[in-house]
């Protein structure tokens, strides 16, 4: 997994916590492969150079949707990169509509070519693609789960974002998040 921030991060543990108590303590999802994939996605995330880590083929680095997927069609049907092109779609997709439903909501009544693309649609397809890619990878049984239950994964990453702005309209006591 291409992460940014190491694993003992103060961020890292703020994201594990955020991401185990959404999933696990408000919807009863209690599913540690996928709660650690999504906090790992939430760390990878926190740099815009990985949302838009995707280049088209003169280099560019793409920001919509529909034009990831494009590129992603010309790869070579095995291999690696088609494989991490549609999780990066998926996971693109799944961080917009879960963290920032209206974000997707302005993409899709902008000029942009994501005014035409399902973002749910989009981002489950490209999972089970990724998942299909090579079922040995260890991430092939929790891309197939996200392709699966996107819409699920989706409404508990708005519940992570629930519970951080409740952080900042309530930090605690000490001012402090960590020991």
């Amino acid at each position: 997994m291409d992460t940014i921030v190491p694993v003992p991060h103060p961020l890292r543990t703020l994201f594990a916590g955020l991401t185990e108590h959404a999933f696990v303590a408000q919807m009863g999802i209690a599913d540690p492969p996928l709660v650690d994939y999504i906090t790992d996605l939430l760390a990878r995330f926190l740099h815009v150079d990985q949302v838009f880590r995707l280049r088209d083929s003169a280099g560019r680095p793409i920001s919509e949707l529909a034009l990831m997927a494009m590129e992603a069609e010309k790869l070579p049907a095995a291999g690696r990169t088609r494989r991490e092109y549609h999780r990066h779609i998926g996971d693109f997709a799944l961080y917009y509509s879960g963290l920032f439903p209206e974000a997707v909501d302005g993409f899709q009544h902008s000029a942009s070519r994501d005014h035409l693309v399902n973002f749910t649609r989009l981002g489950k397809r490209s999972y089970r693609l990724a998942s299909e890619a090579d079922r040995s990878a260890d991430e092939s049984a929790v891309l197939q789960r996200l392709g699966h239950d996107f819409e699920l994964c989706a409404l508990g990453l708005r519940e992570v974002r629930h519970e951080w702005e409740e952080l900042a309209r309530c930090p605690p006591a000490n001012g402090r998040l960590f020991r």
